[in-house]
């Protein structure tokens, strides 16, 4: 799991990079769009990921 978070968290730091550059292009809306749509799939994916391995410690 740890190991999968990992490639998540890169790819969701990928997608920033490839996200700045094409905004700053005016390159392809429909691409941004999308690109955009992954990088808020990843970050939901992370942040479960995250709630499995961090116990909650409420009691």
């Amino acid at each position: 799991m740890l190991r999968k978070l990992h490639e998540l968290r890169s790819e969701h730091r990928d997608l920033d990079t490839v996200i700045a550059r094409l905004a700053d292009g005016g390159l392809d809306q429909l691409q941004l769009q999308r690109l955009k749509k992954r990088k808020l799939m990843l970050k939901d994916e992370v942040s479960w990921l995250e709630s499995r391995l961090i116990p909650d410690n409420i009691a």
